[in-house]
C-alpha cells in the first residue's frame, strides 16, 4: 500500500452538498480554495424506512427542514458567502404533487413490497427484451416504471399532476422549480439513454396499458451542472443559488473519482456496490441484458455502465442481528479478526434477492452457502468474511463481464465511498481484478456534487477531468497491488464455480 496526496489556484468560495443516504443524511459545506475543496460536516441526521397502513415511505418532510437546517449551519460557517446548494440522493424513488403542489402523499420506499408481482405482469404486457432496449435499465422490481405500475391504484393517484424523483423534490421545495435532473431520472426505466430524453415507446406503454399519463406528468429534463434557481425568500438568511448537481448519487460519486486515466473501473461502495465502467454511449445488447448489467447517466454527456450489488447493506443487517443477540459488532475488530482467516473458504452469490430484505441476514447467508455444499459457521467473524469474500468475487465478475460487453480494457479500479476504508475488502478486490486498486475518497458522493456547483457557478473551467483534477488535489488514496494475499487467477476460478454451481 502508498499513500498519494495531490496538489493544484484562487478562492474561497463556499458551497452546500445535501447528500442523502439510505440510512442517514448529512450537509456537507465544501470550500474551494487554490484547486483544493475541503469539506466540513454542517449537519447530520437519520434516515430510514417509516412504516404506514399501506406500506413502507420515506419522511421527505423531514429530510427537506433538516436539509434546510444544514443549509443555515452552512451559511455561518461560510461568514454569510455560500453561493449554491444541490441534493443527490439514492435512485427510482419519487413524490407525486396535486394541481396546487401539494405532495398527495410521502413517497414509497423502494424496500417496500407493494410490487411483488408487478414485473411478470409488466414483461406480459411488454418483453424485458423491449423495454432494455428502450432504457438499458438492469430489471429490479424496485424500478420506477415498475413502481407506477403498482401505483395507478394508489390513493390519490387521479390527483397526481407532477412526479418528481427524491433530489427533484427536495430541489422543488427550495428553490420552487419543477425540473427532472437526467441522472436521477435514468434510474426510473423510462428515460431514454442514447437520447437523455424520456423514451417515448415507454411513454406511450404507460399511457395505453396502464392509463397513466406519464408524458404530461413527469418533470422537464435537466442536465448536471444547470443553476434552476434560488432559494425561495425567506427560506433562508440569505438566498443561495440551487445546482442541479448529479442528483443520483453514484453519478455524483463518479464524478469525484480521482482518476488519471479514462480506462477505469469504480466502485461505489455503501449499502448497495455500484461496480461499472464510464462509457460514451449505452451498451444495449442483449449480452449486456442477459448480464443484469444497467446503463444509467452520469455527467457531460457519459454513461455509467455498471451492476447492482448488494454490498455492504449484508453485513450491515448481520451486524444489527449480532447486536439483538449481544455479540459484538465492533466494525472494525471483526475485519481484523476475518482478515486472519483463510481466504475464500465459503463463497456465496451476495446478490442473490433472498439477501435483499431486512431479516436474520445470517441465517440466510449459512443457507446460501449449503445450499451450494459449504458449510458457513455460525461465528461473525467467519460470516464477515464470507461476505467480503464474496463481494470481492462479485466485483471480480462485473468488471471482467463490463469490459468484454463494453469492448473497454481496465487498468486501475477506482473504490469511493465507505467501503474505501474496509482494507480487507480493497485488497481482496486488488487480488480478484489482478489490477491496482485505488481507494478513496470516503465522501466521494459529496465532493462530486460540491464539484459540479462549483462549476456550475464559474469557478472551476474545464470537463470531467479537470473537476478530477481538483478531486485529487483535494483527497488522500491508499492505492492497493494486486498478489498482496498470493491468491492465484485459479482459487478465484474455484471460488466462482462453488457460489454459483448452476453457471456454465
Amino acid at each position: 500500500m502508498t499513500k498519494t496526496a495531490s496538489p493544484e489556484p484562487t478562492g474561497p468560495h463556499f458551497f452546500a452538498a445535501a447528500d442523502l443516504g439510505a440510512s442517514s443524511g448529512r450537509v456537507i459545506l465544501g470550500r474551494l480554495e487554490d484547486g483544493r475543496m475541503t469539506l466540513a460536516e454542517m449537519a447530520r441526521f437519520p434516515n430510514g424506512p417509516v412504516e404506514h397502513e399501506d406500506g413502507i415511505h420515506w419522511d421527505s418532510q423531514h429530510l427537506f427542514t433538516s436539509i434546510v437546517e444544514g443549509i443555515k449551519r452552512a451559511q455561518v460557517a461560510a461568514e454569510g458567502q455560500l453561493t449554491s446548494v444541490g441534493v443527490d440522493t439514492w435512485g427510482v424513488d419519487y413524490g407525486r404533487l396535486d394541481e396546487d403542489d401539494q405532495l398527495i402523499e410521502e413517497p414509497f420506499h423502494y424496500r417496500d413490497d407493494r410490487t411483488v408481482g408487478v414485473v411478470e405482469s409488466f414483461f406480459s404486457r411488454l418483453p424485458s427484451a423491449e423495454l432494455y432496449a428502450a432504457s438499458g435499465l438492469q430489471v429490479n422490481p424496485f424500478n420506477t416504471v415498475f413502481q407506477f405500475a403498482a401505483d395507478r391504484d394508489q390513493a390519490g393517484w387521479e390527483r397526481t399532476q407532477t412526479i418528481l424523483f427524491t433530489p427533484d423534490l427536495l430541489t422543488f421545495w427550495l428553490c420552487g422549480q419543477k425540473r427532472a435532473e437526467v441522472t436521477i431520472a435514468s434510474t426510473s426505466g423510462i428515460l431514454d439513454p442514447r437520447t437523455r430524453q424520456w423514451s417515448p415507446k415507454l411513454i406511450e406503454h404507460l399511457e395505453q396499458e396502464y392509463s397513466i399519463p406519464a408524458g404530461r406528468m413527469l418533470a422537464e429534463l435537466v442536465e448536471p451542472g444547470t443553476v434552476v434557481g434560488e432559494t425561495k425568500p425567506g427560506l433562508l438568511p440569505t438566498p443561495v443559488k440551487v445546482v442541479a448537481v448529479p442528483s443520483h448519487d453514484t453519478a455524483s460519486a463518479a464524478a469525484a473519482i480521482p482518476a488519471q486515466t479514462p480506462n477505469f473501473a469504480f466502485i461505489s461502495s455503501g449499502t448497495w456496490s455500484l461496480v461499472g465502467l464510464e462509457l460514451t454511449s449505452p451498451v444495449l445488447t442483449p449480452e449486456s441484458e442477459a448480464a443484469d448489467l444497467t446503463n444509467e447517466l452520469g455527467a457531460d454527456g457519459t454513461v455509467t455502465y455498471l451492476q447492482n450489488i448488494m454490498g455492504l447493506w449484508v453485513h450491515n443487517e448481520c451486524r444489527r442481528v449480532w447486536a439483538e443477540r449481544g455479540q459484538d459488532t465492533d466494525l472494525r475488530q471483526l475485519i481484523e479478526a476475518a482478515a486472519q482467516l483463510p481466504a475464500l473458504q465459503v463463497v456465496v452469490n451476495i446478490n442473490d434477492e433472498r439477501l435483499f430484505p431486512p431479516g436474520d441476514m445470517p441465517a440466510r447467508l449459512r443457507m446460501l452457502a449449503a445450499e451450494t455444499g459449504q458449510e458457513l459457521p455460525d461465528d461473525p467473524v467467519a460470516i464477515t468474511r464470507c461476505i467480503l469474500d464474496s463481494l470481492a468475487l462479485a466485483y471480480r465478475n462485473a468488471i471482467f463481464t463490463e469490459q468484454e460487453l463494453a469492448g473497454k480494457q481496465v487498468e486501475v479500479v477506482h473504490i469511493v465511498g465507505g467501503g474505501s476504508k474496509n482494507e480487507l475488502l480493497c485488497q481482496l478486490t486488488a487480488d480478484a481484478t489482478g489490477l491496482p486498486v485505488v481507494a478513496g475518497p470516503k465522501e466521494g458522493t459529496a465532493l462530486g456534487n460540491l464539484l459540479m456547483q462549483a462549476r456550475a457557478c464559474g469557478y472551476i473551467d474545464g470537463d470531467l477531468p479537470a473537476l478530477r483534477a481538483v478531486a485529487r488535489a483535494s483527497v488522500e488514496v491508499t492505492t492497493y497491488q494486486p498478489g498482496h494475499l498470493g491468491l492465484p487467477t485459479a482459487a478465484w476460478e474455484d471460488a466462482n464455480r462453488r457460489a454459483f454451481p448452476y453457471k456454465k
